[in-house]
């Protein structure tokens, strides 16, 4: 009989210790060790693999690679969030919010391929309840299965027999191993059950894409050698009350993490799209204040949204602060520029910001558009719907240069916009001249306030 011992394990870093203690000495995280019951037994862990082929080690001459063996998954924005495509044997980790739309990505991404043969396991619904979801996306494949379960020796088993292009499993954390004597969703249940799928795709050149749940502080559940151990993490996000969701790259072994694919959420399932700024700049009027363009780039992909503010007298005595998409500790910088450097005294008020569309942005070329939204509010005057706004706002109140000016004025040209404002810094970064956008260039935010709303 196998012998089983009690263990704590750290669900940041995985080290282990024989009883509880309070802070981690390997990563110093504080209350993170989990008790756990393990049962030790040799045979039966090596038994949920199947032995491998002798290997030898090769030098880098002697590695023959293919340089278009990357799969087309059919969806352009997961392509380009993966580098290209699926690579043959990796594995992706897919991440998000209960209810953002993992497994309808997952399913719709499944159907409407034409990689070869995929193994569909579901530990979290019934086969009856995925061909409803199929019905309602209106997708059908005869080279997608089906397996509802949550057992990994009987995955691995199917898996073996069929043979797949591809392996998904929704989710890691429902599925459970003989050899580990604990709970589905444990720290070791997940990374035995990892390490066993990871050997396996890699052994037999089987694509792997494992959805992940996540925890109410937004990191990947499980232990954080999850997230090594598999070649991509994806994390797919976005506000449920509204229609955008984001797909990000946070790991990519094969590409850059800087892409990101933009969905929309239809009745029908997940639309792709292609053109994010007119649909985000849909809904823009002339004559509302607190409102001003910013030409952003996430990834590669310039994108023209909304900047919302609304500055008001506090009501309550402590004036609010508070930031919907955008970083509030940002925002509260911005404040005390506009105070100490521009003279608006914005101390006794509140400041709401809003980015149009439930998007979240990090460039730092926001920040003029935020500025310029706060002041045009506080003031009361609208900015000219056709101007656009790029820069980053300094301590001091001087304007930054930033990167891709070029992709930046040509998709404001593009939108139809006839001005846009620019740091002074980039400049000589501008390497074509457009012929319908004028190019303004500013080094402070007294000099764009005076054009725009004096």
């Amino acid at each position: 009989m196998a012998k089983a011992k009690t263990i704590y394990t750290c669900r940041n870093c995985g080290a282990q210790e024989s009883k509880w203690v309070g802070r981690c000495a390997t990563c110093g995280e504080w209350n993170s060790y989990d008790e756990e019951t393990v049962v030790t037994e040799k045979s039966r862990r090596n038994s949920l693999i199947a032995p491998s082929s002798q290997s030898k080690p090769l030098t880098l001459s002697e590695v023959k690679i293919n340089a278009d063996a990357r799969m087309n998954t059919g969806d352009d924005e997961l392509n380009r969030v993966l580098g290209g495509g699926l690579v043959p044997g990796s594995m992706v980790l897919l991440g998000g919010e209960p209810g953002i739309g993992k497994s309808t990505l997952v399913l719709q991404f499944a159907l409407k391929n034409s990689l070869g043969r995929i193994l569909y396991v579901s530990g979290e619904e019934s086969i009856a309840q995925i061909k409803m979801r199929a019905q309602r996306l209106e997708m059908e494949n005869d080279e997608c299965f089906f397996l509802s379960g949550n057992s990994l020796e009987t995955v691995l088993e199917h898996a073996r027999a069929l043979q797949p292009a591809l392996l998904i499993i929704d989710s890691i954390q429902t599925l459970s191993t003989e050899s580990v004597d604990s709970i589905p969703g444990s720290l070791s249940q997940i990374r035995e059950c990892t390490n066993a799928l990871l050997r396996f795709s890699k052994e037999n050149t089987i694509s792997s894409i494992l959805i992940g749940h996540i925890t109410k502080d937004g990191q990947l559940a499980g232990p954080k050698i999850l997230e090594h151990m598999v070649d991509t993490v994806l994390q797919f996000e976005g506000d449920q009350h509204y229609m955008y969701r984001i797909l990000r790259s946070i790991k990519n072994r094969f590409g850059s993490t800087s892409e990101i694919g933009i969905y929309e959420m239809l009745q029908s399932g997940l639309r792709q799209v292609a053109n994010p700024s007119e649909l985000l700049l849909s809904n823009y009027n002339n004559n509302l204040s607190g409102i001003a363009v910013a030409a952003t780039v996430e990834g590669v992909r310039p994108i023209l949204l909304e900047v919302q503010a609304l500055v008001s007298t506090a009501a309550y005595g402590v004036p609010q602060r508070s930031a919907t998409g955008y970083d509030t500790r940002r925002l509260n910088m911005m404040l005390a520029v506009l105070e100490k450097r521009v003279g608006f005294r914005l101390a006794a008020k509140d400041v709401f910001l809003n980015i149009a569309g439930g998007i979240r942005v990090n460039d730092p070329a926001l920040d003029l558009s935020v500025v310029m939204a706060i002041l045009s509010s506080n003031i009361d005057a609208p900015i000219s719907h056709d101007i656009a706004f790029v820069g980053e706002v300094g301590l001091s109140g001087e304007i930054r240069a930033v990167s891709r000016i070029d992709q930046r004025i040509a998709e404001a040209e593009k939108l139809g916009f006839t001005q846009i404002f620019i740091p002074f810094g980039n400049k000589k970064a501008v390497t074509r001249k457009p012929s319908h956008l004028t190019v303004s260039y500013a080094s402070r935010i007294a000099d764009i306030f005076k054009e725009v709303l004096s």
